[in-house]
C-alpha cells in the first residue's frame, strides 16, 4: 500500500471536520450503550426467560449468559431472488456459531422489497422509503437486549442502506454482513437491452418480452447487472463489513457456505465479550466512508448511492455531501467495466478478479484508506486476497493477482477514464447527480429545448405519438421524496435510448431517481430542492432551453430572462392505493435528496426533547 493520495487525505479531513460535533455525540451514544445500556446481563428474570423460551438446546447457554449470543437480522423472502438464498441460514447459522461455543437467534425480520417487480408500478413509490421502515425494523429486532454481536442478511437496494443505518444505531455491537451471492448468468445483456428496445418500438411482443426477461432473471440470486444491489456489495467489502472477498461468490455452493461459516465465527471472535471486540460504529469512521465512495467511483457504481450513502454516514454521526462524492470522483479513476457500464456481468466480474482486484489497485495507488479498522483481522489488506477452499474444504485465501481481463477490470496505470463514474451539476436548474461512466462522451453536453412531464407514463404516451422525434431535454418533475416518495424512472430507458439510437441529443432531467441500472442516456437525476420544495425544475415550460454539462458540471436554463421569476408549476395531488398513503408522514418528514432523503435522520437531529 502507498501513502493516501493527498486528494482523498484532503476530502476525508474536511468530512471530518465537519461532522466533529456530531460525530462525537454518536460515540458518546455507542459508549454509554455498551457501558451502561440494556443487555443480558441486566435483564430481569422475566425479560431473560422470554428471550429464551423458544430456543431449543441453545436455552442453557443463553440462559447462562457466558456465551456470546448473536443476533441474526434477516431480509428472507422466497418471492425474491436475491434474498430467497437466505432461506436455510439461520439454522446454518445456529450450527456454525455452536462450533464455536455460541449461540445464534433471529432478532427479527426486515422487508425486501424488489424495484424490478416495482419498477414502473405505483409500488416503485414506496421504494424509497422502505429503507428507512427497514432501519427501523433493524433497530426494533435489536431493541430486545439479548446480544453480543450481530449478523445483517440482506444484500439489494435499499436493505443494505436500511440495515447499515438501523445497525449504526446499535453500533456499540459487532457486526458483520453476509451476502447471498449472485445468480449465474443468463440471457446476454446486450440480447436483453435489444429485446427490450424492439418491444418500446412495437416491433416484438409481450411473449417475446416476458421470454427474454425469463431468461436474464432466472433463478436463486442477485440480478447479475452491476445496479444497486451489487454496488451495495462493492461497498460492504470496501468498509470492511463481509468477510473478505465475499460479496459475488454463488448461492449453494460449497464455498458460499464455508465463507457464511466464517461470518459466524469472525462475529463470535469480535463480540462484546469476545478477545478481539470491535464495534460496528469505531469500525465505520469518515474513512471508511470515504473508501466506500472510491470503491463505488471506481467501478461505475448505482447513482442510488448518492441518497444512500450520505444517509448511511448521518447514521453515524457523519456528514457527506455531492461535493465530497464529486471530488472522490474525480480523483478515482474508472477500472471496471461491468453491466450495464460494459458488456460482462458480475460473475464475469469475480472471475476477472472482483473486489479483491479493485481494492488491491486502490490502496496500491493510495486511493483508499488502508489503517482502517475491519471485522477482519489483518485489516483492509486482507480484502486483497481470493477465497478459495483447499482440497479437505478448509477455506483459505490468495493474493490476486492482475486482472483476468482487462475489458472488463483495467490496471489502474491505464484505466477506462481517468476519473470515476458519477459528477455534480450546479446551476439555475439546482444541484443534481449524473453517471457518465456509461454515456459516450459525445454525449456529456445536451443542449436542447425542453419537454416537460409530470409522470413517467406521460413521457411513454408522447414517445410511443412521436411527440419526441427530435433533439430534446425530457423534464420529469414532482418526482422528489416529498412529492410520491421519489420513485425509479428506469421505465424510460428503453423509449429514451431509442430516441438516442435514431441520432437525437436525448437527456432526461428529474428530481426522482433513475436506477443503478442508469446506462448510455445521459440522466441529470436527483435535483435538488424538488420541484414541490420550490424547486426551479417547476418552473421549466416545454421550449426552454435547457443545457446539460457534464463536462463543466452545470444545468441551467438559458436564454429564458423570466425564468428566475416563474411560479412553480402546480403540484399533482398525491396518488392513494398500494399503501402509498400510509407514507404520507414519511413523506412530509423527508428532507432533500442531498442529505440523504430521509425523514428518520432529519427527525432524530430535530428532536428537541
Amino acid at each position: 500500500m502507498n501513502d493516501l493520495d493527498p486528494r482523498i487525505a484532503a476530502i476525508t479531513e474536511r468530512i471530518r471536520k465537519r461532522s466533529a460535533t456530531t460525530r462525537q455525540a454518536y460515540l458518546d451514544l455507542i459508549h454509554r450503550q455498551r457501558d451502561a445500556g440494556t443487555n443480558r446481563g441486566r435483564l430481569s428474570c422475566g425479560n431473560l426467560a422470554h428471550g429464551f423460551a423458544a430456543s431449543g438446546e441453545d436455552k442453557p447457554a443463553i440462559r447462562s449468559g457466558h456465551a456470546v449470543n448473536i443476533g441474526i437480522v434477516t431480509a428472507y423472502n422466497d418471492m425474491l431472488s436475491a434474498h430467497h438464498s437466505y432461506d436455510r441460514y439461520p439454522e446454518q447459522i445456529k450450527v456454525f456459531a455452536r462450533e464455536v461455543g455460541a449461540t445464534a437467534q433471529v432478532a427479527g425480520g426486515v422487508p425486501a422489497m424488489c424495484d424490478g417487480v416495482t419498477q414502473g408500478q405505483a409500488g416503485m413509490e414506496l421504494s424509497l422509503f422502505s429503507r428507512d421502515t427497514i432501519a427501523l425494523s433493524t433497530a426494533v429486532a435489536l431493541s430486545h437486549a439479548m446480544f453480543e454481536g450481530a449478523l445483517m442478511l440482506g444484500i439489494c437496494d435499499k436493505i443494505v442502506p436500511g440495515l447499515f443505518m438501523g445497525a449504526m444505531r446499535f453500533g456499540h455491537l459487532p457486526t458483520v454482513f453476509v451476502p447471498g451471492g449472485p445468480m449465474p448468468s443468463g440471457l446476454p445483456n446486450k440480447e436483453k437491452v435489444r429485446i427490450r428496445q424492439l418491444y418500446a418500438e412495437g416491433k416484438v411482443g409481450r411473449d417475446e418480452l416476458l421470454e427474454s426477461e425469463s431468461q436474464s432473471y432466472h433463478t436463486t440470486g442477485t440480478c447479475t447487472f452491476y445496479g444497486t444491489a451489487n454496488s451495495n456489495q462493492m461497498m460492504m467489502e470496501a468498509m470492511g463489513l463481509h468477510v473478505p472477498n465475499s460479496a459475488f461468490v454463488q448461492p449453494r455452493t460449497k464455498l458460499r457456505q464455508e465463507l457464511t461459516r466464517a461470518a459466524v465465527h469472525r462475529v463470535a471472535e469480535i463480540a462484546i465479550s469476545g478477545d478481539d471486540y470491535r464495534p460496528m460504529g469505531e469500525i465505520i469512521d469518515e474513512r471508511a466512508i470515504v473508501n466506500a465512495a472510491v470503491a463505488l467511483m471506481a467501478t461505475g457504481g448505482s447513482t442510488n448511492h448518492a441518497i444512500h450513502l450520505p444517509a448511511m454516514a448521518r447514521a453515524g454521526g457523519m456528514v457527506l455531501d455531492w461535493a465530497d462524492l464529486n471530488d472522490i470522483s474525480e480523483a478515482t479513476p474508472l477500472i471496471a467495466r461491468v453491466y450495464p457500464n460494459g458488456s460482462g456481468d458480475v460473475n464475469a466480474f469475480q472471475v476477472a478478479g472482483g473486489t479483491a482486484y479493485i481494492i488491491k489497485e486502490m490502496l496500491g495507488a493510495g486511493l483508499m484508506h488502508g489503517d482502517i479498522p475491519t471485522i477482519w483481522a489483518g485489516g483492509m489488506a486482507a480484502y486483497m486476497g481470493e477465497p478459495t477452499l483447499t482440497a479437505d474444504d478448509q477455506l483459505t485465501w490468495s493474493a490476486v493477482g492482475d486482472s483476468r481481463d482487462e475489458t472488463m477490470l483495467a490496471p489502474v496505470t491505464a484505466p477506462f477514464q481517468p476519473n470515476g463514474g458519477m459528477r455534480l451539476l450546479d446551476g439555475n436548474l439546482g444541484r443534481a447527480v449524473i453517471k457518465v461512466s456509461a454515456v459516450e462522451q459525445d454525449r456529456w453536453i445536451v443542449e436542447a429545448p425542453a419537454r416537460v412531464f409530470s409522470d413517467q407514463d406521460q413521457v411513454i404516451d408522447a414517445f410511443k405519438a412521436g411527440e419526441l422525434e427530435r433533439d430534446v431535454v425530457v423534464v420529469v418533475r414532482f418526482q422528489g421524496p416529498q412529492a410520491n416518495g421519489m420513485p425509479e424512472l428506469h421505465k424510460l430507458t428503453p423509449s429514451l435510448g431509442v430516441l438516442q439510437d435514431r441520432g437525437f441529443k436525448v437527456a432526461l432531467v428529474t428530481d426522482g431517481r433513475m436506477s443503478g441500472a442508469s446506462g448510455k442516456v445521459p440522466a441529470c437525476i436527483h435535483l435538488v430542492p424538488e420541484a414541490l420544495d420550490g424547486g426551479p425544475v417547476g418552473k421549466v415550460r416545454d421550449g426552454d432551453i435547457v443545457r446539460v454539462d457534464a463536462v463543466a458540471g452545470t444545468i441551467d436554463v438559458i436564454g429564458a430572462p423570466d425564468f428566475t421569476g416563474r411560479p412553480v408549476a402546480d403540484a399533482p395531488p398525491a396518488a392513494t392505493g398500494v399503501g402509498r398513503e400510509l407514507f404520507a408522514l414519511f413523506r412530509h418528514g423527508s428532507d432533500g435528496a442531498e442529505r440523504g432523503a430521509s425523514p428518520l435522520l432529519s427527525a432524530m437531529e430535530n428532536d428537541r426533547r
